[in-house]
């Protein structure tokens, strides 16, 4: 039997953390996508206030794959 997965790109965004913002992408894939296998952190970036010099937002870009549903 051949297995196929299936991989999309997402991003999340949080005012917490790169992890946080990860989770916040996962969990919103959840609602969509089922049977989601692992998560690869792909890059982070974050939003810097100009006025305070510090990061705003924090965004992690994750791919996320599972398997592809045969009829």
């Amino acid at each position: 039997m051949t297995h196929v997965a299936k991989i999309i790109e997402i991003v999340g965004t949080s005012s917490k953390s790169w992890e946080d913002a990860a989770q916040v992408a996962l969990a919103e894939a959840t609602k969509t996508v089922h049977g989601i296998t692992g998560i690869e952190l792909v890059d982070m970036t974050a939003k810097v206030d100009s006025g305070t010099g510090k990061i705003s937002d924090y965004h992690s870009t994750i791919k996320i794959a599972f398997g592809v549903e045969h009829s």
